[in-house]
């Protein structure tokens, strides 16, 4: 088996794991995109120490391009120690170089890997 045969998407309006990923349909040519990834966004999803979203990463596949880049990720640690909560939501910036693909990952402790893409162009 292979790790993407673990890898779960569904439609994040029905279910609370997948990733949503915020993002301009298009960009212009060297101009830099406000990316927005978060897990819950029509479906709340528990934050609790039983049960919570440990991290979250963007990856970036341009159109004609062999390989995927990873832009970031961010890892949430606070998950009600002392009654600190992190919410999965992370924010990323990132200058775009051609139209492609971006694909955000998620880590449920409960539920495991969830994905999903969205396509970018730039013009």
């Amino acid at each position: 088996m292979s790790l993407s045969d673990y890898i779960k998407t569904a439609d994040f309006k029905a279910e609370k794991h997948v990733p949503v990923i915020e993002a301009p349909e298009s960009v212009a040519d060297g101009s830099i995109a406000n990316i927005i990834v978060s897990v819950g966004k029509e479906i709340a999803h528990p934050n609790t120490i039983e049960h919570f979203i440990g991290w979250i990463e963007l990856y970036y596949r341009s159109d004609d391009g062999k390989f995927v880049q990873r832009i970031g990720k961010v890892e949430f640690s606070a998950h009600g120690e002392s009654d600190l909560y992190a919410e999965p939501y992370a924010a990323f910036v990132a200058k775009i170089p051609a139209s492609g693909t971006l694909t955000a990952l998620s880590y449920c402790n409960l539920h495991g890997l969830w994905e999903s893409e969205r396509k970018i162009t730039v013009k």
